[in-house]
């Protein structure tokens, strides 16, 4: 079984999926990945990489916060670069959110990312 997690405190999907899931058996909360979409907008934070990732994590805590869990549960974070460039001042930012215990990581570059954004962030996480 598996369960929907929405929230207005983060973007709506602008396609056909869900802000997150919730498994039943394993508790495991897996997000779509997030863009530095700002809630109840069609705006973007993107002018530079470190306010990008900033507004992703603020959206990535929102849908952790509606499946009643927080970034200290975070177990796995893929982040999705469009330009590999930016991953020192995206990392400095990333370090702020994770102080103690960062979670497991992945990043890449991809070509592009919706609606032009330099940065999206995909997280798993426990739900207690």
């Amino acid at each position: 079984m598996k369960k929907s997690v929405q929230t207005e405190h983060a973007p709506a999907a602008i396609g056909p999926y869900n802000q997150g899931i919730v498994t039943d058996g394993s508790k495991l909360l897996f997000t779509a990945g997030q863009i530095p979409l700002i809630p109840g907008t069609d705006t973007m934070r993107n002018d530079s990489i470190e306010e990008a990732t900033e507004q992703v994590f603020e959206n990535v805590k929102a849908i952790l916060a509606a499946a009643g869990t927080t970034l200290e549960n975070v177990i796995k974070m893929t982040v999705f670069l469009a330009d590999m460039s930016e991953f020192a001042a995206m990392n400095a930012v990333y370090a702020k959110y994770f102080p103690n215990h960062p979670p497991a990581r992945s990043a890449v570059q991809v070509a592009a990312l919706p609606k032009g954004a330099r940065i999206e962030i995909e997280a798993i996480a426990l739900v207690p």
